[in-house]
């Protein structure tokens, strides 16, 4: 393929490839072309015209394929524009002389239709350029289409098409021609003609003015003549030229002369009145009476209403919102007309109502839901409203008429009832939309929303009233503070109007609509409200027979209510089940014998009453058991049970009724059968056993003689078959924008759709996905489908033998019917059959035995060859779900192979579709059926039937089958890819682009085979590239497919592509087709550029984005996408689809897109996603708002700046969203928080100002957020302010987390402030409305959480300015005290328990910063002590701050304190254990009621952490010292605990002493704390678990509680013990520390106890009988230590298990194993050296609380681990520090050696042989095997070598052996070559040698002060080269000196003496002085300063030494003198201090 990229064809490749190689070379070569010649330059291409024209003419010859000729016309427009044009004539006139041909041969055809191609791409490209030869071409042209075939037709109207693109205006003298000949083609019998047809005159119409002037009336019947009989694709193109040449006509300008007399401007009316006609009257035309009236078919057909609709769509699309938005209430009227019954033609029946309705919806839908922006959406509403009030007036005029027996009154009450119906099904979607910003609009009392809605539910028509119903629930789930009002207002109607049928039904059917909507509001309802509706349907119920007028009425009314209710799930539901069950056992007979009677009595209108109860009853039980499937308790089952049996009998009898009682009862009794069939559904089939065989006899019944002779398969059978084999059903079954109306069409002529009135008992379910309103079926097609539902569960359950029998019942029925009627049945018992195959496969269950198989196939394979394409298609799927249940490989093989034999001997269509299908959909079940040889026959058989030209059906099914085996035989396809793979090519290059189904079959194979190959497809090989090159080449024939979801494959293939082989797939191109199709009118084509674009964002992010621009900037005439790339980049255009998008799939998809360009591009694009983020938001907040807080901001600056952005805001021009939705501006919201936590991980530069400016200035392209702060807070203020309560909510959390990440961020200018100063005006603006009364508890929460981050943060230190926000929560505490007097609520009780929780915590949060601040404040005053007064002006201030914060909580501390205890009391009580749920308070906490208890429960969850350490430090705060418990008390309206409810004063029970409270609350808190960290659920948040921490800690801080803990020893090990499984199982750092913390606490608290009890002891026995003591601390007498009881052993196991964690080495069992015996030293990380650190110094406190026995028993153990810890740590680290765990090591060493246990003396002696040991162990750690030593620190080493010499008693260390090893260690140490080792040795050394006790210090000054001294006398050669070495002198010299102090008197001479030279050796003359290095002249001023201080002290003996070397005097002379010298120079210059020289002089007169 490599040869074809070249601008000549290469011919001798060509001529060397075979037949059909030599199509896909040609293709390749001119897709290269198409690339190379707009970037060729001009000389190369004149060179080489010729022969490129050449040829591509000769290939015109070559009868090329519809791709391939659509190129060579292309190219050779392009080489004529871009090189010579003179040769174009030439050309033009081969194409018409080709065209004249008389060759009429099929072989020659392609030939033809390539020159037809080519003229039109010639024309769109040069245009005028041409001249006047066009008119013989266009005559040409047409004369050839009047004897083409449908091809030709095709490719004429489109090259026509293109022809009228090129010249413009120029072709006017064709126009009329051109016209004549596209009409005859708009109603062409092939669809795909009329489409061209359609495109051709659309491109007319932009220069042929007649067509919207004179001829408008022709081209609009025109069009509806083509919407007869025409497809989904017709209809597309035909509405769209309809649409745009109305609109044409009604915005045009007239200018030609020609035209202004005969005719005048087209009026808006007028033009509504052509729609009109056709949507009403259809096609039959207006002006003259044809043939169809007389024929009397004046039924519009429905295609041409359908079509009408999209025109209508079309139309105002086309004029836009803004002429909607003037127009809106003509529009609206004319559209509400269409249904209005004065045409009664229109409306002949119920079902044509139906349609007229769904399509009159469907305008409003699209038009005023899709275009209009919020603003014009509200206004519309008003509209509506205004409409409503008008049919309101009429209807109520006809009723009070009625008493003048008009006949007209009537009708005038029907006409207007389907109005009404469109009008109120609109306003509802209206107001669902706009959600809460609709507010305004309810409140608007001058238009009267609720009041419309409500007065029309007294409408004499049902479908009216359930409509208002509807509306109303619409209303309520946009608006959740209306549920509760309005539930009351209709119950309180219901119960005065309940003598109204009208009023019972309609107000019956709002409260029904209006508790279906509660579980769509997230705030629900006052649980109160479920026993209110429960009374009002007893009632309706018991009262139903006392007047029979109105029984029927409220049998019906009593149960539709109870049935609503059970969707408020379990919580309301239990507290009625009793009732409910009982009105349950009465409705139906007790006994079959009541039942024979019941028949004898009733008549027709009784039985009527009671078939609409039982089916009200049954309809109750399965709402029941649907939404309360948590009450289904055995008991409730075996209750439900004993009315099923009489129903059952019910059932069978029913057929005799009817025929008793006449046709009246036929739809109540359809309505029971259907009912009772749902609910058995729902049923667990164990429960009805004993009715099975009853109940299939009637199921076999309803399915074989339906009641109805209406074609059910559209709406049984899609569900049945595979989503992707629906698409070989064209896109009638395929989802699109138009679905909504499309569906009338499927569901064939007699049946229009579902609508509400069909099934009242939907109005409080969940809408099906896609609808706005339910849409139940009829009654008779719904019990069908609900037979085939019941019918798939009771045959999976029945026995194998029963099912024989079933099945040849079904088979028999089938066979008896004949025609039309055998198909209905056929589909039914199919529908039902497969339901019953999925049964049984989703329960593994087993089919039969081998009779059974055998009726089934029979069934099966009859279905299979149906002439019904969507019956055939579920009958392959249910054929390989029989072979899946069956699953034995003998029967699936038989299947495959009848299969076969019937594909090779049929040649009809139906049986090749059927069967081929059927061999795919085996593959799907059973994956590639085994072997191979069935893989080639399978593949064989299809290849042959894919290449049947004769039936495009066959080809397309068999094409489906293949990409099904590909897809599903996996690696066993290989063999076949690559001839699969050509096939596929071949097709796709000649099949003819009309037909569309075989293109989109040969999409499906491509894909499965990119799929196949897979990461194959990256591979290098020659065998490879092909395959690549093929399917890219398979990629750009589809994506040049005139048909958008041939289109949309080629894109999900080049998307598999990308995914499985980036480099190869060109991104430019793929970007631009991607943006073109971005808003195309095809939904799959929408979804499909989506989905790939989300993926190709998730790689390359940034390249995507920049493509979309710049093909934007080329300005290419085939890239023009809808959408504004240019200002908006990609990312605006998708986030403007966003909001124009109605489909919620692709809503999703195109949210994950941008998330995905967000994460990895927002922060390199910062400023450009803050300015998209921002425009989406200010596009609809209220300037005038923002404005006004701006003002009251501290700096003119700002408020200029802010004022003039606001300003320029509302200018329309600059705003690229106008009027987004609030979904759309959430969604920017939840954006900018994802930009800050991006840039949160990009860096630091993003929250320093400093910073951030700083890297701006270096580079200006640098982009920080912190630059934005100030949008970043307009944004999130602009949110929180918003009307939309979703919006307020993102606002608040936005404002929270900016508040969170900036509040640390200083303000450069201004030091000690923060730059979030600033904003504290809008941050207080933003939380104040949130605190109104009116706002919905979940904003009002969630602003106190804002509140407490703000005040908590710290930003603002000036009291003043806090208290505003503080203000608020101070208001909101109010409120939680006023509780429970407060007025009626309007939500549910548990949101009250959440704002009240919210405000509780947001307090504590504020506390527990306050109190911390002034922790580290006061830490920080001590510190200020200690550094002196400096600092002391600057702490004084910041300490009024933090103080100040508490003064402002300690004002309500008090109140704050009993309401956080009782809410911890009532989370107490809440995280009790189900099963003591019966010791809980009857009425509920505190603050939750026992309704509500399950609903309140997460809020207690997620405020109690907070709340329960703010308590612990507010008792800590008190000491304990409890309060007066009554103080208080009084001024607190809500009771504080349980105990104190409903009790007066005087009855209260006594009150408890102080201990005992403290004792309540104490365990209260330890209670909480521990039932939380014993089992923390996984999904604990961090925060939780450390504030619980805390908690404890800050209990145990002081010593009341910590003497209940160090008394209570269980409680304490209980306590260590669940420290220790907390530390298990989470591994945080923090966490573990906190816990560390804790322990040590608890540690301390038993020392102190154990400390207390021998002080005790030692008083009471006074010093006498000392001996005697009993002996306090763990391990009594005996040392033992029980494991579970024992303190000292839970926390070694917790000191362990932190020390093994992080030291794995230490864990005896694991040092033997070859993993850890590497030695190797473990550099911990700085938290592990922490945990390490702090377990360490735990341990050492252990034997404190140990008796001496268990002291001895626990040493070994933690000697053990300290050393170990010591031994694995000591690393050296570069700057010579120890490590942390070293240090904490030594000093947990040091603190157990002077342990009193040490010296005690009943464990003196074991400790001392332990201790040896240890010191055995530290010595050995030198030793290490294989040289490891270097690692070793032998710093540390010695240093713990030193500690056990000065720590312990002297006979521990003074043992020969140890000593002389110890002593060794310290000489080995002195010859490292280290300095700094050397310098720290002789620091121990210095220690040492000055230990008081002489038999220790004595051995170690005698072996080692000669080397020391031997050492500094060699440093006189050495002068020291650096600090480090200077300091080892230094150190040196001071332990000589020190030793020299502590020898004896006869020794020091000796000393003295050794000691002098060696200083004086140090000392510098003059001259050397000056030039010497810096160690050397500090080491001559420090030996200087030790000579004059030896000398006076050694007087003798230096003056001996003196005497004896005069060498030594001399130089210590000069040194003196140089000395004296430099200080008189020094004092000369400050002459301040005169004492100094004098006192030197003193001092060096010693000579």
């Amino acid at each position: 393929m490599e040869l074809a990229h070249s601008l000549l064809l290469n011919e001798e490749a060509y001529k060397q490839l075979g037949e059909f190689q030599k199509a896909e070379f040609i293709f390749e070569w001119l897709q290269f072309l198409e690339k190379l010649l707009p970037v060729t330059s001009r000389a190369d291409i004149r060179e080489n015209q010729k022969k490129l024209v050449e040829q591509l003419t000769s290939l015109l010859n070559n009868s090329p394929g519809p791709p391939t000729r659509r190129l060579v016309a292309k190219n050779l427009a392009v080489l004529y524009s871009t090189g010579d044009t003179f040769l174009v004539y030439q050309t033009i006139d081969k194409c018409n002389e080709l065209i004249r041909s008389k060759d009429d041969s099929p072989s020659y055809l392609p030939t033809k239709l390539a020159a037809v191609v080519c003229l039109g791409y010639l024309y769109k490209k040069l245009g005028r350029i041409l001249g006047n030869s066009f008119t013989d071409t266009v005559g040409n042209v047409l004369k050839a289409m009047k004897n083409a075939e449908s091809q030709g037709r095709y490719e004429i109207m489109l090259s026509l098409q293109n022809i009228l693109n090129g010249l413009g205006a120029a072709a006017i003298p064709c126009h009329r021609d051109i016209y004549k000949a596209a009409r005859s083609c708009l109603t062409d019998r092939s669809m795909a003609v009329r489409c061209a047809a359609a495109k051709c005159l659309l491109e007319l119409q932009n220069e042929a003015v007649f067509m919207w002037s004179t001829d408008l009336d022709s081209v609009v019947t025109l069009c509806f003549k083509s919407f007869e009989g025409s497809n989904y694709d017709v209809r597309l193109a035909v509405s769209k030229l309809l649409g745009t040449v109305l609109a044409r006509a009604l915005t045009s300008k007239q200018t030609t002369a020609s035209t202004r007399h005969n005719f005048h401007r087209i009026s808006l009316e007028e033009v509504m009145e052509l729609l009109g006609t056709g949507f009403l009257r259809g096609s039959c035309g207006f002006l003259r009476a044809s043939g169809d009236m007389l024929k009397g078919t004046s039924s519009v057909s429905r295609d041409v209403r359908v079509g009408v609709t999209q025109a209508y769509v079309v139309f105002v699309s086309t004029l836009g919102a803004q002429w909607l938005e003037r127009n809106f209430s003509a529009f609206l009227s004319h559209t509400l007309y269409l249904v209005s019954q004065s045409h009664t033609k229109a409306i002949q029946s119920q079902m044509d109502a139906v349609g007229c309705r769904h399509c009159v919806s469907f305008i409003l839908r699209a038009t005023v839901g899709g275009l209009l922006g919020e603003k014009a959406q509200i206004a519309a509403a008003k509209e509506i409203c205004q409409a409503i009030w008008k049919l309101k007036k009429v209807a109520d005029g006809a009723v009070n008429d009625s008493n003048l027996e008009t006949k007209n009154s009537t009708t005038d009450v029907t006409a207007s009832q389907h109005v009404l119906v469109c009008a109120l099904q609109e306003l509802g979607s209206l107001i669902h939309g706009l959600g809460t910003t609709a507010a305004p609009l309810l409140q608007d009392s001058s238009t009267g929303v609720l009041e419309a809605v409500i007065s029309v539910i007294l409408h004499p028509s049902i479908s009216v009233r359930l409509t208002a119903a509807w509306c109303l629930r619409c209303i309520a789930v946009a608006l959740p503070s209306c549920v509760s009002l309005l539930l009351d207002r209709c119950v309180e109607r219901l119960t005065t109007l309940k003598s109204s049928p009208e009023a019972v039904t309609g107000y019956s059917f709002a409260v029904a609509a209006l508790l279906g909507a509660v579980k769509h509001c997230p705030l629900g309802i006052p649980h109160g409200k479920g026993k209110v509706i429960m009374t009002v349907a007893e009632d309706l119920l018991c009262s139903a027979s006392q007047n029979s007028r109105i029984s029927l009425q409220r049998t019906q009314a009593g149960w539709l209510l109870i049935a609503a209710l059970m969707t408020l799930g379990p919580a309301v539901v239990q507290h009625h089940l009793p009732r409910m069950l009982l009105l349950w056992k009465c409705i139906f007979p007790s006994s079959p014998k009541d039942l024979e009677t019941e028949k004898t009595r009733g008549d027709s209108f009784t039985w009527q009453v009671t078939l609409e109860g039982r089916a009200g009853a049954l309809c109750a039980i399965k709402s029941f058991v649907s939404h309360c499937a948590g009450l289904l308790t055995d008991e409730v089952v075996q209750r439900l049970l004993p009315p099923l049996p009489s129903a059952v009998d019910l059932l069978t009898q029913l057929s005799s009724i009817n025929k008793s009682y006449g046709n009246s009862l036929k739809t109540p009794s359809t309505v029971y059968r259907h009912k009772f069939y749902e609910l058995l559904a729902v049923l667990p089939p164990k429960t009805y056993e004993g009715s099975f065989w009853a109940v299939l006899k009637e199921l076999v019944a309803d399915l074989t003689v339906p009641d109805s002779q209406i074609d059910t398969s559209t709406f049984l059978l899609p569900p049945l078959c595979h989503e992707n084999d629906l698409l070989l059903l064209g896109p009638l079954l395929q989802e699109t924008d138009h679905r909504f109306i499309e569906e009338q069409l499927l569901l064939g002529n007699s049946i229009a759709g579902g609508s509400l009135e069909y099934d009242p008992y939907s109005i409080y379910e969940k809408v099906a996905k896609g609808d706005s309103v339910p849409k139940p079926l009829p009654p008779v097609l719904s019990v069908i489908s609900a037979a085939t539902r019941l019918f798939g569960v009771m045959f999976s359950h029945v026995a194998e033998s029963h099912r024989l029998q079933v099945l040849e019942q079904l088979l028999n029925s089938v066979k008896q019917t004949k025609g039309s009627r055998q198909q209905i049945v056929q589909l039914n018992v199919v529908s039902a059959f497969s339901t019953s195959l999925k049964h049984l496969a989703n329960c593994k269950g087993s089919l039969g035995p081998e009779e059974v198989r055998r009726s089934a196939l029979t069934l099966v394979m009859g279905a299979l060859e149906s002439n019904n394409p969507l019956l055939r298609c579920a009958a392959a799927e249910c054929l390989a779900r029989l072979a899946q249940v069956v699953s034995d490989t003998a029967f699936t093989a038989g299947l495959a192979q009848v299969s076969f034999d019937k594909l090779k001997s049929a040649r009809d269509v139906v049986s090749r579709t059927g069967h081929s299908l059927a061999l795919g959909c085996l593959h799907r079940y059973l994956g590639g059926i085994g072997s191979t040889q069935h893989l080639n026959a399978c593949v064989g058989i299809l290849y042959t039937l894919s290449q049947d030209s004769t039936s495009p059906d066959v080809q397309a099914w068999a094409l489906h089958s293949l990409s099904l085996i590909v897809d599903l035989a996996g690696p066993l396809y290989h063999v076949h890819v690559e001839p699969t793979l050509s096939l596929v090519l071949m097709l796709l290059l000649t099949v003819p682009p009309a037909y569309t189904e075989v293109h989109q079959s040969l999409g499906r194979c491509l894909n499965a085979l990119i799929t196949t190959l897979g990461p194959e497809l990256q591979g290098s090989s020659t065998t490879v590239s092909a395959l690549r090159t093929s399917c890219l080449l398979g990629c750009a024939v589809m994506q040049d497919n005139p048909d958008c979801l041939v289109q949309a494959q080629a894109i999900s293939c080049l998307q598999q592509l990308h995914m499985f082989a980036p480099r190869h797939v060109n991104l430019s191109s793929l970007v631009s087709c991607i943006c073109v199709n971005l808003c195309s009118s095809y939904l799959l084509l929408r979804r499909a550029v989506v989905s790939c674009l989300c993926q190709l964002v998730q790689r390359e992010a940034a390249e995507v984005s920049e493509y979309a621009v710049a093909l934007v900037k080329e300005n290419r005439e085939d890239f023009t996408p809808d959408v504004n790339i240019r200002e908006i980049g990609l990312e605006g255009a998708l986030l403007s689809l966003l909001d124009k998008e109605l489909d919620q799939r692709l809503c999703q998809d195109i949210k994950e897109t941008l998330i995905h360009m967000l994460t990895s591009m927002a922060v390199e694009k910062l400023s450009f996603w803050l300015k998209l983020c921002k425009d989406v938001l200010a596009a609809s907040s209220d300037f005038n708002t923002v404005v006004s807080i701006d003002t009251t901001q501290e700096e003119e600056t700002a408020k200029v700046d802010d004022a003039s952005i606001l300003t320029s805001n509302s200018d329309e021009r600059f705003h690229p969203f106008s009027n987004p939705r609030w979904s759309t501006r959430v969604f920017a919201a939840e954006c900018v928080c994802k930009i800050i936590s991006q840039c949160e991980n990009a860096g630091s530069a993003h929250f320093d100002i400093t910073l951030a400016q700083e890297r701006k200035q270096r580079d200006s392209r640098d982009d920080f957020l912190v630059l934005h702060l100030a949008d970043l807070i307009r944004m999130a203020f602009m949110a929180a302010t918003d009307h939309s309560d979703q919006l307020r909510l993102s606002g608040l959390q936005t404002l929270q987390i900016v508040v969170r990440k900036f509040a640390a961020v200083p303000e450069p200018e201004f030091p000690g402030h923060v730059i979030l100063e600033q904003f504290q005006a809008n941050v207080g603006a933003a939380l104040r409305p949130a605190f109104a009364p009116e706002t919905p508890p979940d904003v009002t929460a969630k602003a106190c959480q804002v509140c407490s981050a703000w005040i908590a943060s710290g930003v603002v230190s000036d009291l003043n300015d806090l208290r505003r926000v503080h203000q608020l929560l101070v208001s909101s505490l109010l409120k939680v005290q006023a509780g429970k007097e407060a007025p009626s609520q309007q939500y549910n009780e548990s949101t009250s328990t959440m704002e009240i929780l919210a405000v509780l915590k947001a307090w504590a949060e504020v506390y527990i910063v306050a109190v911390e601040k002034q922790k580290n404040q006061s830490d920080a005053h001590n510190h200020c002590f200690k550094i002196g007064n400096s600092a002391e002006e600057n702490y004084r201030d910041v300490t009024s701050s933090a103080s100040g914060l508490l003064d402002l909580v300690q004002a309500d501390l008090g109140t704050l304190s009993k309401l956080w205890l009782a809410a911890l009391q009532d989370f107490a009580l809440l995280t009790l254990p189900s099963e003591y749920a019966s010791q809980l308070p009857a009425e509920g906490g505190t603050f939750y009621t026992a309704e509500t208890i399950e609903n309140a429960r997460p809020h207690y969850y997620n405020s109690w952490a907070l709340i329960l350490y703010a308590t612990a430090l507010w008792l800590t705060s008190t000491g304990f010292i409890v309060v007066d418990p009554d103080e208080g008390v009084t001024n607190l309206s809500r009771p504080v605990t349980p105990t104190t409810m409903c009790q007066d004063s005087s009855t209260r029970p006594l009150v408890k002493s102080p201990e005992d409270v403290n004792t309540d609350r104490f365990h209260l808190i330890l209670g909480i704390s521990v039932e939380f960290l014993c089992s923390p659920r996984s999904d604990a948040a961090m925060e939780n678990i450390i504030a619980c921490l805390r908690a404890l800690h800050a209990l145990f801080d002081v010593p009341w509680p910590r003497s209940k803990i160090g008394g209570d020893q269980e409680l304490g090990v209980e306590l260590l013990n669940v420290l220790h499984r907390l530390i298990l199982t989470r591994e945080s750092p923090d966490i573990q520390l906190a816990a560390l913390e804790v322990v040590q606490l608890i540690l301390f608290a038993a020392q102190e106890h154990v400390k207390e009890k021998r002080r005790s002891a030692e008083v009471d026995d006074g010093a006498a009988e000392k001996e005697t003591l009993p002996e306090f601390g763990e391990g009594k007498d005996t040392g033992g230590l029980i494991p579970g009881k024992s303190l000292v052993f839970a926390t070694l196991e917790l000191c362990v298990c932190i020390l093994v964690r992080q030291l794995p080495q230490l864990n005896p069992k694991l040092t033997c194993s070859p993993a850890v015996q590497s030695g190797k030293h473990l550099l911990l990380s700085e938290d592990g050296s922490r945990l390490v650190a702090a377990a360490l110094i735990i341990l050492s406190d252990v034997p404190a609380i140990c008796s001496p026995e268990g002291s001895i028993s626990v040493l070994p153990t933690i000697l053990y681990l300290i050393i170990g810890v010591l031994k694995e740590t000591a690393v050296k680290l570069q700057d010579g520090q120890l490590p942390l765990t070293v240090a904490a090591s030594l000093q947990a060493l040091k603190g157990l050696l002077s342990s009193p246990m040490a010296r005690a003396e009943k464990s003196r002696t074991a400790w001392t042989d332990l201790l040896r040991s240890a010191l055995v162990t530290v010595l050995d750690c030198w030793d290490r095997v294989d040289g490891l030593l270097q690692e070793c620190d032998e710093v540390s080493l010695l240093t713990a070598i030193t500690v056990f010499i000065m720590s312990t008693s002297p006979e521990v260390t003074t043992v020969e052996c140890l000593q002389k090893h110890c002593i060794e260690k310290f000489k080995i140490t002195l010859d490292s070559k280290d300095p700094l080792v050397q310098c720290k040795c002789y620091q121990l050394l210095h220690s040492i040698f000055q230990h008081p006790n002489k038999t220790v210090s004595y051995p170690y000054i005698h072996s080692l002060s000669p080397s020391i001294v031997r050492k500094l006398q060699e440093t006189e050669k050495a002068k020291p080269e650096n600090a480090a070495e200077l300091q080892v002198i230094q150190e040196g010299i001071k332990v000589v000196t020190a030793l020299t102090a502590t020898a004896e008197e006869e020794h020091r001479a000796h000393l003295v003496a050794g000691l002098l030279p060696i200083l004086i050796s140090f000392l510098l003359d003059e001259n050397a002085l000056v030039s010497a290095t810096n160690s050397a002249k500090s080491l001559h001023e420090f030996a200087l300063q030790n000579l004059m201080q030896i000398g006076p002290q050694y007087s003798l003996v230096f003056k001996k030494l003196m005497a004896a070397s005069p060498t030594m005097k001399a130089r210590l002379e000069s040194a003196v003198k140089g000395n004296q010298e430099s200080i008189k120079a020094k004092t000369a210059k400050h002459a301040k201090n005169p004492g100094k020289s004098s006192s030197i002089q003193l001092k060096t007169n010693f000579l």
